[in-house]
């Protein structure tokens, strides 16, 4: 099972990204965990400056914008 982790404050992108991370586990039809990280700190963690971000079991693929569903299907391949 894949971890995705979208990290981020809570803002509207945020929100996208998790939406956009969602539909496209579903169209793969793989099994994954969503996690949402939103302590500044814990983002950090990550050496994420910017975000959004989306990270798959721990590796971070993108930051400071929102994947289409087809990008984070690349990224979950």
């Amino acid at each position: 099972m894949k971890k995705i982790q979208i990290l981020g404050t809570g803002c509207p992108k945020c929100k996208k990204l998790t939406e956009n991370a969602e539909a496209a586990a579903k169209e793969l039809g793989i099994e994954c965990e969503i996690e949402k990280v939103t302590d500044i700190n814990e983002i950090m963690k990550f050496g994420v400056m910017i975000t959004p971000a989306l990270a798959v079991d721990g590796d971070v693929k993108s930051a400071g914008k929102v994947l289409s569903v087809d990008d984070i299907k690349e990224a979950l391949r």
